[in-house]
């Protein structure tokens, strides 16, 4: 119900029920449009969802959204997939009957996502064990297996269903899922062999090539390359943005582990693709009008893939084997019909393998526990209605599947409201509608059905082709209303039909097909040789699709639109069996654009959808009606003898208020249980009244409540003060007692501990010793010694000596430790040197004590001196390239006279040198090995004495003493 006149001009109304001018088309599409500009992409009528698909994310299918709906009047939220997938699902749980859920609409419009949505909301909301789980698992995941062997990129749509699916998920009475099982119809498997332009093949190819590992690829023969394969590259579509195929091969692999498939089945399921691949990379020359297989790498790859001989495999796409009178005969092919055997039995072998894929996820989703009642839910994503530039048999397959539908939905909704009518004991008008059993019985007939035309000239012996085929149409059912074709149709016609194309006229509207291929793709036959082929195949999946048993028998094959009409018919009696939900997808545009609406596309699919008939259907007496109870909740407040509550029955109080509305007697009908209004603006009146009310009741309430609201806080207030002052005095004083309790027992431990202080630890003692010691470490802490020189350390009590002297010790260790790891590499090499000259020097030499804190030095020569050693001495007189250790000034003392001369004294790594102070010329050089030792005196002088080797002495060189 909508809230307002002003909302309902901005986004429309919500249930087309209401809407005032039911009968116009344009007013049908313009409420969508305003519903969709302002992101409502959902509409009732009555119980039929009509969806728009936006092409985008709107963020309305987060948990909040699946909490919001869940067990929720239908009428109660905004239109919603989860409010016909709630209703549907409690119908289904609480009065045991089985439902549906129809999911139609062209190719684009969303069904698949929104299959998906129903899904995910069912096991979201259904009852949770661990069991239970595990299979709602399975469900929610054969959902990409499903979609990558079976969907693929179209102009219209980057994730179309190429098949149709129904699924029934079964339920125990607790609600929760126990299991499922799949149908699917009319797999599109011509798709595998070509595409149009700017289309793909199915999702797996691309995703297996792409996203498979290098050591998989290399099993499978395969290169990572998708433009290198006949059977993707034809569409030129081998990438399309968004689709990351890569990502979802890792989600098929996981999903297939999930519903049960073994490593071996998954091996061999990829191994079907890729020889599938490789089959259509196998081309043909001819010779003297006989194929010849030009590469022979690619047979070879398929034989090993799938474990077949390769010579039968050449033999068989190169020859065909004929029957004549008991005799074989075997006929070579020519190019052409060697392509057309590859490409059937590649078809044949993707779609056997389809249906293989089906019959897997049936076991794995098969119930085993037979015990307690049980519940059927289905859901029908089934293709919609298509009309391209080029019709073929699969489009009259698709076409005559939602006339078939469309005349189920029809008679169930007429139905539905006759029995609500006959139940509420109303008188049931007359509704005009289109039936379109008529353009069914032209397709379906026995004997007289297109399809069974079609059959004959598959059977009949004879040259049949498309062309005869067609003139038997036209033979046939030419006089029929809604067949035309170029033959019997009026000058004006002829022009728009040409001579190989017919033309049926559906209840969506007029669609042209062209007959070419119909006899070929209805016979579906396989050659014996190939068939013959895959039965000698090891690959588990080929070996039990293609059995033995099917080359012995002799019976002929049902044609594919007898196949499907069989199991369209199957189909039916399932959805009559069930009650029904519909969910009709649109799309707004053929671009494939959010926010995009296109006017002339969404007013053709409203019209092959059904959808201003379902309308006229529903609006045929009363555009509302709603049970009394929830009725007079409602509107009680617009009558003085309703409002505040009325205390008669529903019923009565409904008829006391519409009376007092002054609504006239044909504008509404008191059925059983229910009122029933004839015109939505009636509704709009009171609806409008009622918001306009809702301004006074506001007011009441919000006085009434707020004074309640008060006194009641007050009253809280009150008795919680009281309470909280009671508890917290009573509180109060049993702490206050214990505090005091427990401080005497404190101070007499303590007391008693300190006269027996000095004993060994006990009970009576233990406490003050406890604190005595802690008392000791804090003091400690806070008087410990800085440097290691520092020699204090406090006094312990008796009770911590041997803890202070461990402390002490570990104290002066960690001091020492602190200041080594601080010393830099120059100074450790100085404390090295002091230790040597401590082992020499101590109480050897009066002046040591006085160095002990001067540093060594290598140098002791003035800035000047340096740059004269360097000119003089560094450059021209030290030719043996020797390392200068040490250089000091000194005065050197004569033997005779002791005459003083002042001298530059420099020590290398291999001799000793004097060098005069004014010039720096060298005066002396001793090597070490002339140096008998050293010697000082144990005075403060600074004398040293060098002693070199007796026979030296006499000569020049020979020197005694420095100073």
């Amino acid at each position: 119900m909508e809230n307002a006149l002003h909302t309902r001009d901005r986004v429309g109304v919500q249930d087309y029920v209401l809407l005032e001018d039911f009968r116009n088309e344009k007013a049908f599409v313009e409420n969508l449009r305003k519903r969709f500009k302002e992101n409502h992409i959902y509409t009732y009528i009555g119980s039929v969802l009509v969806s728009v698909n936006p092409y985008r994310d709107l963020g309305i299918y987060r948990k909040e959204f699946i909490e919001q709906y869940r067990n929720v009047n239908f009428f109660e939220l905004p239109p919603h997939i989860f409010a016909i997938a709630d209703t549907a699902y409690r119908l289904m749980h609480e009065e045991c009957r089985d439902q549906c859920i129809l999911i139609s609409g062209e190719s684009g419009a969303g069904k698949t996502e929104a299959s998906k949505k129903i899904l995910h909301y069912l096991a979201a909301a259904s009852y949770h064990a661990k069991q239970v789980e595990h299979v709602k698992e399975k469900l929610l995941n054969s959902n990409p297996v499903l979609e990558a062997f079976g969907n693929a990129k179209t102009n219209r749509n980057d994730n179309s269903s190429r098949f149709g699916k129904y699924m029934d998920i079964e339920f125990n009475f607790l609600g929760a899922p126990l299991g499922g099982h799949i149908l699917n119809y009319l797999l599109e498997k011509s798709r595998v062999a070509h595409q149009n332009n700017g289309e793909r093949n199915f999702h797996i190819f691309y995703q297996l090539v792409m996203g498979a590992d290098d050591s998989t690829l290399q099993r499978l023969l395969l290169r990572r390359d998708p433009e290198f394969y006949y059977y993707l590259n034809q569409g030129n579509s081998t990438r399309v943005n968004g689709i990351d195929d890569a990502a979802q091969f890792q989600i098929v692999k996981s999903a297939l582990s999930v519903i049960d498939f073994t490593e071996e089945e998954i091996n061999a399921l990829f191994a079907v693709v890729a020889s599938v691949l490789h089959l259509g990379n196998v081309g043909f020359t001819e010779d003297d009008g006989r194929a010849v297989i030009a590469q022979e790498k690619s047979v070879y790859s398929v034989c090993k893939l799938l474990g077949c001989p390769e010579d039968m495999l050449n033999d068989a796409l190169t020859h065909r084997t004929i029957e004549v009178c008991g005799d074989s005969v075997v006929s070579p092919l020519n190019r052409d019909q060697a392509i057309r055997a590859r490409d059937a039995i590649a078809k044949a072998v993707y779609e056997r393998q389809f249906k293989w894929l089906v019959q897997k996820l049936n076991a794995s989703l098969e119930n085993k526990d037979d015990a307690g009642k049980k519940t059927l839910m289905g859901l029908l994503d089934i293709y919609g209605f298509e009309i391209f530039k080029n019709n073929s048999f699969e489009q009259f397959c698709i076409n005559y599947c939602n006339e078939k539908l469309q005349q189920l939905f029809i008679e169930l909704t007429l139905k539905s409201e006759q029995e609500e009518y006959r139940k509420e004991g109303i008188e049931w008008e007359p509704v005009e509608y289109f039936n379109n059993k008529i353009i069914c019985d032209l397709i379906e007939e026995q004997h007289k059905g297109i399809i069974s035309i079609l059959d004959e000239e598959c059977l009949r012996p004879g040259d049949a082709t498309d062309m005869t085929f067609l003139d038997k149409l036209e033979t046939v059912v030419g006089s029929h209303q809604h067949f035309l074709s170029h033959k019997i149709a009026d000058k004006r016609t002829k022009k728009t039909l040409c001579r190989n194309e017919f033309r049926l006229r559906h209840y969506a509207g007029d669609v042209t097909y062209r007959v070419e291929g119909f006899l070929e793709k209805n016979n579906d036959l396989l050659y014996r040789d190939l068939k013959k082929t895959m039965t000698k195949t090891s690959n588990l999946i080929t070996r039990t699709s293609f059995p033995e048993s099917e080359l012995l028998s002799k019976k002929r094959p049902d044609t594919a639109a007898t196949q499907f009409k069989r199991s369209l018919s199957q189909l039916m009696l399932i959805l009559m069996s069930k009650e029904p939900w519909y969910v009709r997808c649109i799309k707004p545009n053929d671009r494939k654009q959010s926010a995009v609406f296109d006017d002339m596309i969404v007013l053709h699919q409203v019209k092959y959808l059904g959808l201003m008939e379902n309308l006229r259907v529903r609006r045929a007496g009363f555009a509302y009606r709603r049970p009394y109870e929830v009725f007079l909740k409602r509107y009680k407040c617009l009558c003085p003898k309703t409002w505040p509550s009325y205390q008669g029955s529903a019923k009565e109080g409904v008829q006391v208020l519409v009376n007092h509305l002054g609504y006239i007697p044909d504008a509404y009908r008191m059925g059983k249980t229910k009122l029933f209004i004839r015109l939505p603006q009636t509704l709009f009146e009171i609806e409008d009244s009622f918001q306009n009310k809702k301004h006074d009741l506001a007011t009441i309430i919000q006085a009434k409540f707020r004074a309640y609201d008060q006194r009641k806080k007050f009253l809280q207030i009150k008795t919680s003060a009281i309470i909280i002052s009671c508890y917290w005095r009573r509180y109060a004083a049993k702490k206050s007692l214990a505090r005091r309790r427990r401080a005497a027992k404190v101070i007499q431990n303590f007391i008693k501990g300190f006269i027996r202080r000095n004993e060994a630890e006990n009970e009576t003692n233990k406490y003050f010793i406890r604190c005595a010691k802690s008392e000791y470490l804090r003091r400690l802490a806070h008087n410990l010694p800085k440097s290691v020189l520092d020699k204090s350390w406090p006094h312990p009590p008796r009770c911590c000596h041997q803890a202070s002297n461990l402390l002490q010790d570990m104290h002066r260790k960690w001091l020492m430790r602190k200041y080594c790891k601080s010393l830099s590499a120059e100074q450790k090499a100085q404390l090295d040197q002091k230790v040597v000259a401590h082992d020499l020097f101590k109480n050897k030499k009066q002046s040591y004590p006085q160095t002990v804190p001067q540093p060594f030095l290598e140098n002791r020569l003035t800035p000047e001196q340096n740059t004269m050693k360097a000119n003089a001495f560094d450059n021209s007189s030290n030719p043996h390239g020797e390392k200068t250790l040490y250089c000091a000034p000194v005065i050197k003392y004569d033997r005779h006279g002791y005459k003083a001369r002042g001298r530059i004294l420099v020590v290398s790594d291999r001799a000793i040198y004097l060098l005069d102070d004014k010039d720096f010329k060298q005066k002396h050089r001793l090597d070490f090995q002339v140096l008998t030792g050293l010697s000082l005196t144990n005075m403060t002088d600074v004398i040293l004495v060098l002693r070199i080797l007796n026979n030296l002495r006499n000569k020049k060189l020979s020197i005694n003493i420095y100073t």
